[in-house]
């Protein structure tokens, strides 16, 4: 089954927290303080995290999931 996850190129994200605030379903961190993490799991892919991004860093993209 496929469904939408947020993917974060982990290499350009600054660590703002800009996606932190604007995720409705608060499972979005700050590791290190370094890099965002995403809950994988709990990604509902709805994109509020990509469209606030300033270093358009998060991307939306369908992937193969298992149940």
């Amino acid at each position: 089954m496929k469904k939408k996850k947020a993917i974060i190129d982990k290499d350009y994200c600054v660590a703002c927290g800009t996606c932190v605030k604007e995720c409705p379903l608060k499972i979005i961190s700050i590791e290190k303080g370094v890099f965002t993490k995403i809950d994988f799991d709990r990604c509902v892919g709805c994109g509020k995290c990509s469209r606030v991004c300033p270093a358009s860093v998060i991307d939306i993209k369908e992937i193969e999931v298992s149940n």
